[in-house]
Order: structure tokens, then sequence, then C-alpha cells
């Protein structure tokens, strides 16, 4: 999937994540990960942000994460949304129920 634009989902509040996605013309994936749990849980971030972008199949993009202790679900459907927003399409919120 082709990412068009600088995007933001989430918010810095506790529990939540904030997830910038950068388009990174032929660069491949780079993740950066801040967060307040990252000792014990930076593996899992780190899994589960490459997880969907591998589902999206985003191929060059910067992912920014500042994380405040949010769940792998709030992660997870963050990641969804910013790459919804970058490359500018709707999904299918109901897809999965």
């Amino acid at each position: 999937m082709e990412l068009k634009k600088m995007a933001v989902a989430g918010s810095l509040e506790s529990s939540d994540v904030q997830i910038t996605l950068i388009p990174n013309s032929d660069k491949g994936i780079e993740i950066e990960i801040q967060s307040i749990v990252n000792t014990i849980f930076g593996k899992s971030i780190y899994q589960t942000i490459a997880s969907v972008l591998k589902e999206f199949e985003v191929e060059n993009a910067l992912v920014q994460v500042n994380d405040k202790g949010a769940l792998d679900h709030v992660i997870r459907s963050r990641m969804q949304a910013v790459i919804c927003r970058s490359a500018e399409i709707n999904y299918d919120w109901c897809k999965e129920d």
C-alpha cells in the first residue's frame, strides 16, 4: 500500500498511544518507539506495529510511536487508523466482527 501523506492517530493520554506515520520513499520500514513500558513490552509493541504494516502491505514507512501504556488492541487500532489516514483510504471497521 502506498502512503500519500504524513498522518497521526491517538493521543498522549495515559493508556493510549500516539502514532505518526510518514511516507519513507524506497527506504523500507523504520520503527521508532518511545514507551513508558519499553523495557517490558518494547518487543511486543514492535511486533504489533510490524504485523499491522504487513497486513496492509505497507513497505516504505517511518513509524514514530509514543506509547503511554496502551494495550495491544489499542496499538493495533491506532495503526489501522493511521495507515488509512496516510493512504487516504476508508477501512471497513466491521470486517473483523
